[in-house]
């Protein structure tokens, strides 16, 4: 019988991903399935959440940011979360 961590679990495309509910092996395929769907809803401003730790969360998800078409910029922000969160812009490829 699964558990209810077993089953897919539906997330709001509203632009902020926390991590924190992730395992971490699963954050290399879900950070690029959620940006396109951010882009399938026009959602362009998007925030990830991986928190601050040892860092290694944050550098998994800008790695993936790097190589992914439709980013046009990532950074931290600018409003006290520094470390803790990744703010991105999207673009739509073909604009």
């Amino acid at each position: 019988m699964d558990s209810e961590f077993d089953l897919p679990q539906e997330i709001p495309i509203d632009g902020i991903l926390d991590l924190h509910t992730f395992a971490p092996r699963d954050v290399k395929e879900l950070v690029p399935v959620y940006l396109e769907e951010c882009l399938a809803a026009d959602v362009l401003d998007v925030r990830i959440i991986h928190g601050k730790g040892q860092g290694v969360l944050r550098e998994i998800v800008q790695g993936i940011l790097k190589k992914h078409p439709a980013v046009v910029s990532f950074g931290h922000p600018n409003d006290g979360s520094a470390w803790g969160a990744t703010v991105v812009r999207l673009a739509h490829p073909e604009d």
